[in-house]
């Protein structure tokens, strides 16, 4: 008996339950790194010691880049530098990552990551500009000719918090080169296969150690360790698997959606900052439609945009003869004007999204709308009235066209949706706000999470002070210096300044967020294969990169 009660105390104890946990996933991380050196090597038996034969690398691949139309050009000059550097001191230097994934699949990389056999203090020495981030996994950055590169060392090791131990792989005969061993060992550390291509650009050399081309080719994403345990570990991976298949439309494994589906809901214990950069990676770069598509299959967009996703489910009750759907056409045409090297900020799409929670209750006159749209696009009122022909309306959120209005009250309406729009982002930013919302469909079928800060919500709020700064000079002929001085800029150029846009300059996102709305209230044509690409449907083979 007292045994008995001495194991119930013990398992109710959280710090001996906790290291329980922890004993648990180390046993399996080992078990399966073991299995996977045992299956690379073709060795049966249970021993966990490192064989003592030549170690067989059959399933490891080197492959030309040549093969792929892989050019330097493709590379930024600063990376090709930081390469040559690190090569010439006697370092072994790869690019790293998505950026490999990317150029194989004839995609502009959003960035250039690096890793190489130099300790950080190492790479520090070699570069006057460089600076070490990061306290769980730091790396360096290298600032050279107005670019940032990240360069990573295959000697850093996690700094867990709870101090957990590093589990070491079994070690390689001396007969076998150390520097692959250490990019197969990294391997075991990153998410998914896709992500675990090694590129030399010197030697035209791709090193792929765990299937990433083959996963490429069949146009799958899957976990390099067993997925479970991959998002046990790390729950941000489910969020970052999301973005990588939204925005190069491809397909989970079957295990790893499985594996997705089980734990979709662990993302909540991720603090709302780091939300924030996974929800902002997903929209910002291109992919908004298809990201929020591949949440909702997931259900996860009841967690992350409660409001949205009751819209949507609200929309998919509806009739077929609906047109379509506002919100996703928005975020459509909004990925027309974004990529993974030309995002905008996070103001951008939160903008985008009051605006539409602010016509969901409170449907307007599609006049209201364009000028509302175009005094964002124009900056100023006199081009804002002058407004397009056929603009096309959406239920419920726009109403058809009404008689024309007098300017008066065409301002006063006007002035007071902007004023909606602005007590919308509340909603994405205040849990109470949230729940009165959603009052609207319904009781709650999930907690009200807001990850957006305050402060980022005032931000965004800023954006629509420019209508009642429009209109407030409306009639008045000095006008607003501001005002003027963006109407000068605007007849002089249409095109998007990305840099701006990308730091969230409140004009620059005015004027793409105005284009956004008024292109969608053209109707501008989104090709089917944008519409396939949002819906996850996307029936371009990749494999055709590889013929």
């Amino acid at each position: 008996m007292a045994i008995s009660r001495r194991i119930r105390g013990l398992l109710s104890c959280p710090s001996f339950l906790d290291r329980l946990r922890t004993l648990i996933y180390i046993q399996q991380r080992w078990n399966h790194t073991s299995r996977t050196v045992m299956g690379i090597n073709q060795v049966e038996g249970t021993s966990l010691n490192p064989p003592s034969g030549p170690f067989d690398t059959s399933a490891w691949k080197i492959v030309d880049s040549r093969t792929f139309g892989i050019r330097k050009e493709s590379i930024l000059p600063s990376t090709l530098l930081v390469l040559k550097t690190l090569q010439t001191n006697g370092y072994v230097a790869y690019l790293v990552g998505g950026c490999v994934r990317d150029l194989i699949l004839k995609r502009t990389p959003k960035d250039f990551d690096v890793i190489t056999t130099a300790t950080l203090k190492q790479i520090k020495m070699q570069f006057r500009h460089c600076i070490i981030i990061g306290r769980r996994f730091p790396i360096c950055q290298v600032y050279l000719s107005g670019h940032v590169i990240e360069v990573s060392s295959f000697n850093t090791t996690v700094r867990n918090e709870d101090k957990q131990e590093e589990i070491i792989l079994p070690q390689l005969s001396n007969n076998y080169n150390d520097g692959d061993f250490a990019c197969w060992k990294n391997c075991m550390k990153r998410d998914f296969t896709i992500n675990c291509l090694f590129f030399d650009p010197f030697k035209y050399k791709i090193y792929d150690f765990v299937g990433g081309i083959k996963d490429l080719r069949a146009s799958k994403v899957r976990t390099v360790n067993p997925p479970h345990l991959a998002f046990k570990e790390d729950c941000a991976k489910i969020l970052r698997g999301m973005r990588i298949a939204a925005r190069l439309g491809l397909q989970f494994s079957k295990e790893t959606e499985t594996a997705i589906q089980d734990l979709s809901s662990s993302v909540l214990t991720l603090n709302k900052e780091r939300l924030m950069l996974e929800m902002n990676f997903m929209m910002a770069h291109g992919a908004a439609s298809s990201s929020i598509n591949l949440l909702k299959k997931f259900k996860l967009l009841d967690l992350l945009l409660p409001a949205h996703a009751a819209y949507l489910t609200f929309q998919s009750n509806k009739p077929s003869a609906q047109r379509s759907i506002m919100l996703m056409d928005l975020l459509m045409n909004a990925d027309k004007l974004l990529r993974a090297d030309r995002p905008c900020s996070c103001d951008l799409w939160l903008g985008l999204l009051a605006f539409h929670l602010a016509l969901v209750h409170n449907p307007q006159d599609s006049l209201v709308i364009w000028t509302f749209s175009s005094i964002l696009y124009h900056g100023t009122w006199n081009e804002a009235v002058a407004s397009s022909d056929d603009l096309i309306y959406f239920v419920p959120e726009i109403l058809p066209p009404s008689i024309v209005k007098l300017d008066e009250l065409l301002l006063k309406e006007t002035s007071r949706f902007a004023s909606l729009v602005k007590s919308s982002v509340e909603v994405l930013t205040d849990s109470n706000v949230l729940r009165q919302f959603l009052d609207n469909y319904g009781p709650l079928s999930s907690e009200c999470l807001v990850f957006v800060a305050p402060n980022t919500g005032r931000k965004v709020s800023k954006l629509f002070d420019v209508i009642d700064i429009c209109l407030n000079s409306h009639g008045k002929e000095e006008g607003n210096l501001h005002v003027k001085e963006e109407k000068s800029s605007r007849k002089m150029r249409a095109e998007i300044n990305y840099e701006l846009l990308k730091k969230g300059d409140l004009n620059e996102t005015r004027f793409v967020l105005g284009k956004i709305i008024m292109d969608t209230m053209k109707g501008e044509p989104i090709s089917e294969a944008d519409k396939r690409m949002a819906e996850g449907e996307n029936k371009v083979r990749l494999s055709s990169l590889f013929s």
